[in-house]
């Protein structure tokens, strides 16, 4: 009986996983496309990238609420 709830409670973990992965790189794939094409001002250009960039660097320290916040603001700019 143990056996079968810790097979249970293992397989749930697993089917957990990826309805908790964050959309960071996903984000910041979607930036880069759409930075391609995009008719921006310069202002705006940079604005995205320096976002684009600080997001980047929030996902890789770990703080991936930061990383999404940033992203989103990059992302309202472009329209996306």
């Amino acid at each position: 009986m143990n056996r079968m709830i810790a097979l249970a409670l293992a397989f749930s973990f697993a089917a957990a996983g990826p309805a908790v992965a964050r959309r960071c790189p996903q984000d910041m794939a979607a930036i880069d496309r759409a930075l391609q094409t995009a008719q921006l001002s310069t202002s705006d250009r940079q604005k995205v990238m320096d976002l684009r960039q600080r997001g980047e660097a929030a996902h890789k320290a770990g703080n991936h609420d930061e990383s999404e916040r940033l992203l989103d603001q990059a992302k309202g700019i472009l329209k996306i």
